[in-house]
């Protein structure tokens, strides 16, 4: 039977001690039993679609997922409900629990029966991102101190180092866009982009007024570790993809990987609510990643979430709530960030048919369940303790300890 939790009001009123268990929703269900039934009764239609039934309350105890798949729109979850249950791992929508915050068209986290695997989707953009992650953190309903936060979306793909399906497993999530912008056409005649970094007053010099959320670290090791496990299996390609890929033969050897089958690589994701495109734009934001890592990151996808993502995690690992350093960056490439020689760049965003958003999908599954599958089958020797990040791990102030290796170090309250 698909059961339906509700954990209500623990943000109105519950307190939480940054040394102990998150308060269980036992102790303020009767309380909120009333809130609990709004949030019930008004659920939207899609669990119906969802073939859930009607729903029903079990409360007092947390879910302990060793795994939560973060999606963040319709399709990229899709794929996880069609798939996960011919793997063996379970279906992810034998429970289903609604939570307080989370977005209206996306109103449940789902979990396989035993609570094992769990999955959200956020909706698209920074805003709707921290909020569904900060709503499932702080709803008492999950005990996440030793999960895996698997970011897996698609995305924009710089033709320099991938290409349609292709699996990126981030280092770096950077906030390219988090910066002064004056129009193009009224920029400076010297200027390349009219995009410069706050506190600065040309392009291409390093912020002096940091917000915090400017570029995230991740736990290297376990990147690495994601890598090998999605390098494991073999990639879907189609067709129509690799017709398209042809194209991007006359712009040279510099974007050779976009003519090229899908491959997992290493590289890093840049984010940006401005859904954009073109060789300026994405130049201007490959020359932003490499200031801002201090020439370490490597632009290679493009997406509208992870440091939203990653800010929150950052915030609620302080409290003990969760662990930062078991968060995964993966994305897959469903268009090109700029056009091929001889397409047009409005072609290249609204018009041109890449072929590559199913593409995307499948990879990100494929690649996706096979990281899940290498965490829990190691889960005992390796993953259940956790793995050590030989890196820096965190946001640009420092907030978690350590000297970061990117930026300027900690700068207290800097451009807040």
């Amino acid at each position: 039977m698909r059961w339906l939790y509700t954990a209500a009001g623990l943000l109105l009123g519950a307190d939480i001690n940054v040394h102990s268990r998150p308060t269980t929703v036992t102790k303020v269900a009767a309380e909120y039993s009333t809130i609990s039934q709004f949030i019930i009764s008004s659920l939207p239609s899609r669990l119906g679609a969802l073939g859930i039934g009607e729903p029903r309350v079990r409360l007092g105890h947390q879910v302990t997922p060793r795994v939560l798949i973060i999606s963040l729109f319709g399709p990229e979850a899709d794929v996880w409900y069609e798939n996960l249950p011919k793997s063996g791992l379970g279906d992810l929508l034998a429970t289903n629990i609604s939570v307080p915050g989370l977005n209206p068209l996306y109103p449940a986290v789902h979990c396989t029966a035993e609570g094992t695997i769990c999955q959200v989707t956020t909706g698209e953009s920074e805003i709707n991102a921290a909020a569904t992650i900060n709503s499932v953190v702080l709803s008492g309903m999950f005990d996440l101190r030793k999960t895996y936060f698997l970011i897996a979306g698609i995305a924009g793909v710089n033709p320099k180092h991938g290409t349609l399906g292709s699996v990126a497993i981030a280092k770096y999530a950077v906030q390219v866009a988090l910066q002064y912008e004056l129009d193009a056409r009224e920029m400076p005649p010297d200027w390349t982009t009219g995009y410069f970094s706050y506190g600065t007053l040309s392009p291409g010099q390093y912020p002096t007024r940091l917000y915090g959320t400017e570029v995230f670290e991740v736990n290297e090791a376990l990147r690495d570790a994601a890598y090998g496990y999605a390098s494991e299996v073999r990639l879907e390609d189609s067709a129509n993809a690799r017709a398209y890929r042809k194209k991007y033969a006359a712009a040279g050897p510099s974007y050779a990987m976009a003519t090229r089958p899908p491959s997992v690589i290493k590289c890093d994701s840049a984010t940006s609510d401005v859904y954009y495109t073109g060789h300026l734009l994405s130049e201007t934001f490959e020359n932003v990643t490499r200031l801002l890592t201090n020439g370490s990151g490597t632009y290679c996808v493009t997406a509208q979430e992870e440091n939203a993502i990653l800010g929150v995690l950052v915030r609620l690992d302080i409290w003990g709530l969760v662990d930062y350093g078991r968060a995964i960056i993966m994305r897959t490439g469903s268009n090109f960030d700029r056009p091929a020689p001889g397409v047009d760049v409005l072609d290249n965003l609204r018009a041109a048919e890449q072929n590559g958003i199913t593409l995307a999908t499948t990879n990100l599954y494929l690649a996706g369940v096979s990281i899940v599958r290498g965490l829990l089958n190691e889960w005992d020797g390796i993953f259940q303790k956790g793995i050590a990040a030989p890196n820096y791990l965190g946001d640009i102030f420092g907030t978690l300890g350590g000297q970061p290796d990117f930026g300027p170090g900690g700068v207290d309250g800097a451009g807040l």
